[in-house]
């Protein structure tokens, strides 16, 4: 029997939601480029392109969008068990317990698009709510006159952001909300092949993606950054990280081989802002000078930026506190998880892998 530790190789399923294509660096939602999607769209097109099949026409987006900020609020009993947690309990593991507790006796099987909106919808304030009883304020209630993406920065700040930071975060968002059968959309595949309920599957994805190895990268890549600072700076700290063996954050992909589709775009969002935005300055000048030395120092490795870097960027340009990271990548693939838990409960299968005894065996008596 072939073992393919960690399932790499393996195919479980088919899908028609996006196809991630590392050799060509190809990201595609349901027939459309990704990148493209995050230059033109909002969050919640995306969203509805995911879960309903096609991108929304005007009718169809203003009444989803109102559909998703009517059901922002957090009921009286969610926010008692958030302010109930410790303080030390991190904020991925405050999304997961919120998340579950959403799940009361109407979360039955089969999963629905009203519930994916439901979690979908309270994520944001979760966090923000959380993060305002962590830093000493009181919570803002959430404004269901901004979109997804700009009463998230709202929410957090507590003044409306600016047009620059809102498409920033949308475009991040976007390109986030999904990327195939990764290890925290496989989890929630699992849980729903079980005929669990969507709450329990999502729960179970934060829970995967709150691992280092899956959704902790663009914090490094933010301290990167940051100890570079300047411009003039950047070239000569690069230069010796290079020469001392040290890997530069942000840049090479497993899977991507070329350049990753995700941080073209967010670089095309970043390069539009970076004279209206000091740090997307900064992050433009770093990028380029880290792809012309790692050419030099690297010939043929083909070593470009990678999402976590334009991730890093994009998160600190828009203020996000590095603690909420991954909380806010979370809370963007929420729209691929609720998509892959609908699809998997369309056409159910049982997901049970076998292993490979490789224990002694008892005496012969």
């Amino acid at each position: 029997m072939t073992i393919n530790a960690g399932l790499e190789g393996i195919v479980v399923a088919e899908t028609d939601l996006s196809l991630v294509d590392g050799k060509n660096g190809y990201l595609v939602y349901r027939g459309n480029w990704a990148k493209d999607l995050a230059i033109s769209r909002t969050y919640e097109d995306v969203v509805h392109l995911l879960w309903r099949g096609h991108l929304p026409d005007e009718r169809e987006s203003e009444a989803f969008r109102a559909e998703l900020a009517a059901r922002r609020k957090l009921p009286d009993y969610l926010k008692t068990i958030i302010r109930a947690l410790p303080p030390e309990t991190d904020t991925m593991s405050v999304l997961r317990t919120a998340t579950s507790a959403i799940g009361d006796r109407s979360f039955a099987w089969p999963p629905t698009f009203e519930q994916a909106s439901e979690i979908l919808a309270k994520a944001p304030t979760i966090i923000a709510y959380r993060n305002a009883l962590n830093t000493g304020r009181d919570p803002i209630e959430p404004d269901e006159r901004l979109g997804h993406a700009e009463n998230y920065l709202y929410m957090l700040h507590g003044e409306k952001p600016t047009r620059v930071h809102t498409r920033a975060l949308d475009a991040y968002i976007i390109l986030t909300a999904e990327h195939g059968l990764n290890a925290s959309t496989f989890t929630g595949r699992v849980i729903t092949s079980t005929r669990s309920d969507i709450a329990s599957a999502i729960t179970g994805a934060i829970g995967a993606l709150k691992g280092p190895l899956h959704g902790g990268a663009p914090s490094e890549v933010d301290t990167m950054l940051e100890e570079i600072g300047t411009k003039e700076n950047a070239e000569p700290w690069l230069r010796q990280q290079i020469e001392a063996g040290e890997r530069l954050m942000g840049f090479g992909h497993r899977v991507y081989k070329t350049m990753d589709p995700r941080a073209v775009a967010l670089r095309q969002v970043a390069d539009s802002f970076a004279g209206e935005d000091p740090w997307f300055d900064l992050s433009v000048h770093v990028e380029e000078t880290a792809v012309r030395l790692l050419s030099e120092y690297k010939p043929g490795r083909n070593l470009y930026p990678n999402v976590e870097f334009w991730a890093a960027a994009v998160l600190r340009g828009v203020r996000i506190p590095t603690d909420l990271y991954t909380p806010t990548f979370g809370l963007a693939r929420m729209a691929g998880w609720s998509a892959h838990i609908l699809e998997q409960a369309d056409k159910n299968r049982l997901i049970r892998p076998e292993s490979t005894y490789v224990g002694e065996m008892p005496k012969a008596s």
